[in-house]
């Protein structure tokens, strides 16, 4: 049952529908930068690079000065607070170097996971409090959409129902408040591939987490919902009101632009668009590239132009495959146990 007074108006309706459409357009996906200082610090460990602030911006830097090639395959970047305010070396904000080109900026708002009490080491995510606030103040300094994760993991006795309903009523309550300032919201109920079940098992968990996140948006009177979350080789997906959105789970570059590609070229109907919201599937090469030194700047952000454009003809089912599996493209990116 729908409520009787309708939580949006028509204008604010369309508004979030034209959003989600730019950032799910065909060929296009989302690049998430939005890992915070601690995950930062796992990356810059790797390539043996100090985690400070002015690091982590020179990172970002890369990414965000690609040139107009990424325009056609980055519809969204996925920004973490402090990048949110930061600037390239010229003084261009970074808000504004996305913006002018025509890629939709968006922001990370859930505070990280917490233990969820009476279960299996289950947990919930943190940070209604507040968030209408912070959503009213980032739609003011640039961004159009959100993204909230919620982490739920395959075991004997997991994902619990309690995990279930505890975390499809955040994602709802979030979702709900992002809307009502004029954001899109991600609602990422991830799933993680850790542990030894199959993929009949993964596909019945992700159908049942699915349900159950549906149910209580339908609840918050969200437009756009139940527009289907099919299961994708990484298990873990993100849903916005025009598309799906996949992770890369740990895959490694190539991997994950195979297998997005095979999703586009399975022979289904499908009314949403099936593409990409990727983070260490669209960066490792650029970050392998760049090792903290400046004279390997521009290399690296070839790098993640190369990944993007790739990934941009997964979407679309046009990636035929680079038949190289030696390169940085290559290696695995799993992590057990993954926390951003």
């Amino acid at each position: 049952m729908t409520h009787q007074y309708p939580a949006l108006t028509a204008e604010q309706k369309k508004e979030l529908s034209d959003i989600a459409l730019r950032i799910v357009a065909p060929g296009k996906g989302i690049l998430a930068a939005d890992e915070s200082v601690g995950s930062m610090a796992k990356r810059l460990n790797q390539i043996g690079v100090e985690n400070t602030e002015e690091n982590r911006r020179l990172y970002r830097q890369i990414l965000f000065s690609a040139d107009s090639r990424v325009e056609k395959c980055i519809g969204g970047v996925i920004f973490f607070h402090e990048t949110m305010y930061q600037k390239a070396d010229d003084g261009t904000p970074f808000v504004q170097m996305i913006k002018d080109k025509g890629i939709v900026v968006g922001i990370k708002v859930d505070k990280g996971v917490v233990p969820l009490a009476g279960t299996d080491g289950e947990t919930t995510t943190q940070g209604l409090d507040g968030l209408a606030e912070r959503c009213a103040q980032y739609k003011k300094d640039g961004a159009d959409f959100a993204k909230w994760r919620c982490v739920l993991k395959i075991s004997e006795n997991t994902p619990s129902a309690l995990a279930i309903m505890e975390n499809a009523n955040v994602l709802a309550r979030y979702a709900s408040i992002c809307q009502q300032n004029g954001i899109v919201p991600i609602v990422e109920p991830e799933i993680l591939p850790d542990g030894d079940h199959d993929l009949k098992r993964c596909q019945y968990v992700t159908e049942k987490v699915s349900s159950g996140v549906g149910g209580r948006y339908l609840q918050q009177d969200r437009p756009g919902t139940r527009r289907g979350m099919p299961c994708g080789p990484p298990g873990v997906i993100t849903l916005l009101p025009a598309g799906v959105t996949f992770l890369s789970g740990g895959q490694s570059e190539e991997e994950a632009s195979i297998n997005l590609n095979a999703i586009n070229t399975c022979p289904l109907v499908r009314p949403w668009a099936l593409t990409f919201s990727y983070g260490r599937a669209l960066q490792a090469s650029a970050l392998s590239a760049w090792r903290g030194q400046q004279d390997n700047a521009s290399a690296a952000t070839e790098e993640f132009i190369k990944r993007a454009e790739v990934t941009g003809l997964a979407a679309l089912g046009q990636y035929e495959g680079s038949g190289d599996s030696s390169g940085a493209a290559g290696q695995s990116l799993y992590v057990a146990n993954h926390a951003y």
